[in-house]
């Protein structure tokens, strides 16, 4: 057997332990010798000694981890355990710096050569005799780790490859998680780490409420389940299921581990399958004959018509015992055998049978029955009753009357064509309706086709299918243009007979096996799933607008739309439905911002676009709240006097106290959102608010121009927030002048006027901004009681050099004098421009030509000059 060498200083010679030592230090030190020998050959762990170059000495677990003899072991040089020399070279680097300090080497796993070639890890530690003298050597204890390092990597690869999301907490923050569940919740890793898991609960309340649940039965050493409903990154819904275990009961400070499942498909299928068992239930409770379910000589359900049929309130007949429906054992036996035969030989039993009512009265009623299950004669069975005792009793006056069977038999043989028709009509009306909800629940109403639900589907599959062939799908995204004018301004029946044009040019436009979607509104989605490269989806992209170019002509109406497409490419743009979804959209906004009318395929600036917008709209839910926001006033000036008249009132955010964001960027974002509602109600307080402060200051005030826009001044509280403003600030109305965008005033026409009429009531004046860029009627101008009108910057910028440009203007002039109106030319930056305006008769004008806007304080400097 291999040993262990030991120091020939320190070990006696042999047998020098056998004889009696007169000095009892020598015998201990014997005995000491040999336990240490006895601990090093049977040490679990390898232990080595070596100097530089050389392999000194070592224990037999040593030899076991390397696969050598004891004699091969000693005639190696250290370099050849190594998987290479540029190995040995990295670990005797960095070891002999750390030994030479005197401190102990450890590496938690480095890999090994065995005898036969093969690799192992090893944990190894390693001190040096004398840091002193680097040929003193150096001791090594060598632990083989190669088991316990392939289950870390197999727990790690069942984390990564979990289908259901996996997260460890421990304090209710979010310790571990795999990709499953960051993409659930659409979360980054860095994101989730660290992070408590309140960011996963719609609400507060909702966290604390699980909690207080689910950590007392975790604490007992039950595993916690439940289904709730949580909140994804983007703040869209999720009903998840929840199964969560302590991974120390005794230890609850170790945490807890977490497995969720994303069940909100599931949860919409059961609700549809609610929908459509309350359908069937309605068409069971309106038919005209009884039904219901037997099993085991019990009635298990039954409609109302079989309730009325026996003289039952509802639900009484739930329940019974078909024998008790019979008057007597003789002919529930009997009937009860021939239905035992019919069923047996495949066929739907019929026959007419006397029954007995609740009162104890009988009718003859006509049964026809048949097994759910052909397969289970005795299980579960369907019945429908006729009430025949009429038919019954006619088929005897037949049979006293012999003169009138010929009449008697026809009308009887018409009732019973009508009734099994009906029968059979009750039957295939509950078909279609089951066919009905499950068609509803996958396609779209309006034009039949495939709806989000059976997209994703769909999309789903063909991810998986090109991920195992290695081939590529594309997604493509379609908004039509200016469909909402269509819409607004033709009616929803032409806007919905367009869509469904649409669709069918869309259908023809494609190959057979891809997919049409509608996702709602004006938006569907082509699935190509399987592509060869981009110019594939190029060719398809030509095709849809050549098809959609030509004119849909529909009552008299020549209807034109365009497309504007968003193509993204699996795997290249993304690799799961949300993301290729996402991208595709992207591309197609970027498509609108082209020019419209064209397809973009999806690029990655596309998306820090997209992450722009989602940041600014982000901060912006916490601006009004963080008065962040502040007002610039713009003068708008008399031509004649080149004095002030009135101040237009501009919203600026000032993000973070710090950067100032232009107009155009965040006023889109607060209209989509609807932030634009409390943000405006809050312009309209502060500008009245800022005109009653410098009133106070003895300044010569003039009107605010305030802009509403088109969502807000639809808003049904408008009208009330306005009054509460003139009534808290003491404001008179007639400083106060709204401008409205000539789109918006065209979107309701009679709301529109009523909100019209009530601010002019109160007291304010109207004007029209943007004019001449919207789609004006003049007959809605002539009935809005708007007194000026704004001619947009784009016909002022060139007014000079353009001769349409002055025309146009000079046309307005014209309308604006016939209607008696007054006019406030925007954007004017030169004398040309001003002295133009003024021989047309422009009273007002507004441009850096006389001010750029100003902050509330330098305002009042500008009143006094």
């Amino acid at each position: 057997m291999d040993r262990f060498p030991t120091d020939t200083k320190l070990a006696p010679p042999d047998g020098a332990c056998a004889h009696e030592q007169p000095d009892v230090e020598a015998a201990a030190l014997c005995r000491l010798v040999l336990e240490q020998r006895a601990i090093l050959e049977n040490a679990p762990v390898g232990i080595a000694f070596t100097m530089p170059g050389e392999i000194k000495s070592f224990n037999p677990r040593v030899c076991e981890m390397f696969g050598y003899r004891r004699d091969e072991l000693l005639c190696l040089k250290p370099i050849h355990i190594f998987p290479s020399p540029e190995a040995y070279q990295q670990l005797t680097g960095e070891a002999y710096e750390v030994l030479a300090a005197g401190k102990l080497y450890e590496r938690s796993e480095f890999p090994f050569r065995r005898r036969d070639g093969s690799l192992f890890w090893a944990r190894l530690r390693g001190r040096a005799v004398d840091p002193r003298d680097h040929g003193a050597g150096t001791i090594w204890i060598i632990e083989d780790v190669t088991e316990t390092r392939q289950a870390l990597n197999e727990v790690e690869a069942i984390m990564n490859n979990a289908s259901v999301g996996i997260m460890f907490t421990r304090e209710r923050v979010i310790r571990r998680c795999n990709p499953a569940f960051t993409a659930m919740f659409g979360l980054t890793e860095a994101e989730a780490l660290g992070s408590s898991t309140r960011i996963l609960y719609p609400d507060e309340s909702s966290f604390h409420e699980l909690g207080e649940t689910a950590y007392p039965q975790l604490a007992g050493g039950l595993p916690f389940r439940t289904e709730t409903t949580m909140l994804r990154k983007d703040g869209a819904a999720i009903w998840v299921q929840m199964i969560g275990y302590q991974v120390n009961r005794d230890e609850p400070e170790q945490g807890t581990v977490w497995l969720l499942e994303d069940r909100t498909r599931e949860k919409n299928d059961e609700q549809s399958l609610r929908v459509a068992l309350m359908e069937n239930r309605a068409i069971l409770d309106n038919a005209v004959l009884g039904i219901a379910v037997v099993e085991d000589g019990r009635t298990l359900h039954c409609n109302r018509k079989m309730e009325e049929l026996f003289g039952a309130e509802a639900g009484a007949v739930d329940g019974f015992t078909v024998r008790s429906l019979y008057p007597d054992d003789a002919g529930w036996s009997a009937a009860r055998a021939l239905a035992a035969a019919d069923f047996a030989a495949g066929r739907v039993h019929m026959s007419e049978q006397q029954l007995v009512r609740r009162d104890g009265t009988r009718f003859w009623a006509r049964l026809s029955g048949r097994p759910f299950d052909l397969s289970q004669m005795s299980g579960r069975s369907v019945w429908v009753i006729d009430d025949v005792t009429a038919e019954r009793e006619a088929a005897d006056a037949i049979r006293r009357a012999r003169d009138e069977l010929e009449v008697r038999v026809a009308e009887r043989t018409a009732e019973l064509a009508g009734a099994n028709a009906l029968l059979q009509e009750e039957i295939i009306e509950r078909r279609q309706a089951e066919a009905r909800v499950h068609h509803m629940a996958y396609h779209d109403s309006l034009t039949g086709l495939p709806n989000r639900a059976l997209l994703s589907d769909r999309l789903d599959c063909a991810i998986r299918a090109a991920h195992r062939g290695g081939r590529k799908l594309a997604l493509m995204f379609i908004d039509l243009d200016r469909f909402k004018n269509i819409n607004d301004t033709l009616g929803h029946l032409t806007g919905d007979h367009l869509l469904r044009e649409v669709a069918k040019r869309l259908v023809v436009a494609v190959r057979e096996s891809d997919t049409v979607a509608r996702l709602g509104g004006d938006e569907f989605v082509v699935l190509l799933p399987e592509i060869e490269a981009g110019g594939e989806c190029g060719r398809v992209g030509d095709k849809i607008i050549e098809a959609l170019a030509s004119p849909f002509p529909f009552e008299g109406h020549s209807l034109h739309i365009s497309p504007s497409i968003g193509i993204c490419v699996y795997p290249d743009d993304g690799e799961d439905t949300e993301t290729l979804m996402r991208h595709a959209d992207a591309a197609m906004y970027h498509a609108k911002a082209a020019g419209r009318n064209n397809y973009q395929f999806f690029t990655q600036r596309m998306n820090q676009a997209a992450a722009r917008h989602f940041e600014l709209e982000s901060s912006l839910r916490g601006a009004l709240a963080r008065r962040e926001f502040e007002l610039h006033y713009q003068p708008i000036m008399d031509t004649a006097t080149r004095r002030a008249r009135a101040l237009e009132v501009l919203l600026r955010w000032r993000r973070g106290g710090e950067t100032l964001v232009g107009p155009d960027e965040f006023i889109p974002i607060l209209e989509e959102s609807g932030m634009i509602v409390p943000v405006g109600e809050w312009v309209v307080r502060s500008a009245c608010a800022q005109l009653m402060e410098w009133q106070r200051e003895g300044l010569d005030v003039v009107p605010l121009a305030i802009n509403l826009s088109a969502r807000q001044f639809m808003h049904h509280g408008l009208i009330d927030a306005i009054r509460r403003i003139v009534q808290d600030t003491g404001i008179d109305p007639k400083l106060v002048e709204f401008e409205i965008t000539e789109t918006a005033l065209m979107q309701h026409g009679g709301q529109t006027l009523e909100t019209l009429r009530q601010i002019n009531a109160m007291g304010m004046s109207l004007s029209i901004d943007d004019f001449g860029t919207g789609y004006s009627s003049l007959a809605y101008l002539k009935r809005f009681p708007v007194r000026k009108i704004k001619i947009d910057r784009a016909f002022v910028r060139e007014l000079d050099v353009s001769s349409e440009d002055r025309a146009i203007v000079a046309a307005v002039m014209a309308l604006a004098n016939s209607l008696q109106l007054s006019v406030v030319a925007e954007g004017v930056e030169t004398e040309s421009q001003y002295a133009l305006l003024r021989s047309f008769g422009c009273q007002f004008a507004q441009g850096y030509l006389f001010a750029r806007p100003l902050p509330a304080a330098q305002v009042g400097a500008f009143l006094v000059a």
